[in-house]
């Protein structure tokens, strides 16, 4: 009986002992461990046309992140935005609209947008790629983010604050 009771004292350790251990993996994997949606390489961003406005054009820009990522804060518009045509770097600067200091929550099931607004001149390049920096509350992001669709820039383009939604 002794033995039996040796065994079955060190099967329950044994137990008990998995259990732990496979909470704290489980723990760990939906905590913070997770990467960021925030950096480049952890999203996808797509542009397409939106609806027009008196004298402009619009374009939204949205930002997806699959699961397993983060959720992070984005804040204002993006930076360093730069417009390519067909590999053709297009010689326009943008500036921002709206309220820069508007933050938004992004990560999977959260995504986001912005917009890309063109005057409507009847002077507009075609544009199907546009590269940019995102901004969090303290500062920019590292890295170079890029969106491809078929859109139009020309001088007096403006970028609006990253929003909540699709």
């Amino acid at each position: 009986m002794g033995m039996s009771r040796t065994l079955t004292a060190t099967v329950v350790v044994a137990a008990v002992l998995t259990a732990t251990a496979l909470g704290t993996a489980q723990a760990a994997t939906a905590g913070s461990a997770a990467p960021s949606a925030c950096r480049p390489a952890n999203h996808l961003a797509k542009i397409a046309q939106d609806r027009s406005s008196a004298g402009h054009l619009h374009f939204r820009v949205t930002l997806t992140a699959p699961r397993g990522y983060a959720p992070c804060t984005l804040a204002g518009s993006p930076a360093d935005l730069s417009f390519s045509g067909h590999g053709r770097t297009l010689p326009v600067t943008a500036g921002w609209y709206g309220d820069q200091n508007a933050t938004v929550t992004f990560g999977p099931g959260r995504p986001v947008h912005f917009d890309i607004q063109v005057p409507d001149t009847g002077r507009t390049t075609p544009a199907d790629e546009a590269s940019f920096t995102l901004r969090a509350p303290d500062g920019m992001i590292p890295g170079t983010s890029v969106a491809e669709g078929a859109f139009a820039v020309t001088k007096g383009t403006l970028i609006g604050p990253v929003q909540p939604g699709a």
